[in-house]
């Protein structure tokens, strides 16, 4: 690696895209177009980031099978990204399974992360919950950390398990902020908001209110019978109290 792909690295490391093309753009190479796509993609033009890691990737040659799967495991990020969740999960596995045969365990971990953030997306989670803590965060960088820690927190707040995102993102905000990149630390201060935000609508004899995730989660934990939208059940009760609905982007629940 030349001294210029090291210096347009290191500066795309520290939340810097627009200097990291400063240092590589008018370059053609493999290690240039990588980088190249990497930064646009933080940059949010996901279309040319995309074509630009696979021109990397043909770009490479046959011995170098570390840098074409990071290129595979780079286009799956820009997919998600996306939201392409039709993407070839199989390729993003069969790059993982490179990067751990030659011993880049922080990519192949990273690889597997992605397939936990895919496997949420779509619902799965079960099954990303379990892929999730079979991963050890202690290797990711800052920035990845704070990536991890959003899913967690993601994760927590479909459970309704609002102390476990709290505390997730409170590390979240941690990290990001000693990687210092100022998208992220954003990233952080949005996915906070939703614990702080209205989730739902309670209708009672008493009136209307609405309710933060945490009183739902309290609630749903209660005797009180209560109808859950979310789950289309009713929760702690014999029979159903009466009716539901979704109103201005609220779960209703109805205690009678």
């Amino acid at each position: 690696m030349d001294s210029l792909i090291r210096t347009a690295a290191r500066t795309l490391e520290a939340g810097d895209p627009l200097g990291a093309l400063n240092w590589v753009a008018l370059r053609g190479d493999a290690p240039a177009l990588a980088l190249r796509g990497i930064a646009l993609a933080r940059l949010g033009d996901l279309v040319r980031a995309k074509v630009l890691m696979r021109s990397a990737a043909r770009a490479f040659g046959p011995k170098e099978a570390v840098a074409r799967a990071r290129c595979v495991v780079a286009e799956a990020e820009i997919a998600l990204a996306s939201r392409e969740l039709s993407w070839p999960a199989k390729a993003l596995d069969a790059a993982r399974a490179s990067l751990e045969e030659h011993g880049d365990r922080v990519n192949a971990a990273y690889a597997r992360f992605l397939e936990v953030r895919r496997l949420l997306l779509i619902g799965r989670l079960d099954e990303a919950e379990q892929m999730l803590g079979e991963l050890d965060p202690a290797i990711f960088s800052p920035a990845s950390r704070a990536a991890h820690e959003l899913v967690v927190a993601g994760i927590a707040m479909r459970r309704l398990r609002t102390k476990t995102a709290r505390a997730a993102l409170a590390r979240a905000e941690k990290a990001a902020r000693r990687a210092g990149i100022l998208a992220l630390i954003a990233e952080v201060e949005n996915a906070s908001l939703v614990l702080d935000t209205p989730a739902a609508r309670l209708i009672a004899p008493s009136g209307e209110r609405l309710l933060l995730l945490e009183e739902v989660e309290e609630l749903l934990a209660s005797r009180v019978p209560v109808v859950d939208a979310c789950r289309n059940a009713v929760r702690n009760a014999r029979a159903p109290t009466g009716g539901i609905r979704r109103q201005e982007g609220c779960l209703d629940v109805r205690d009678d």
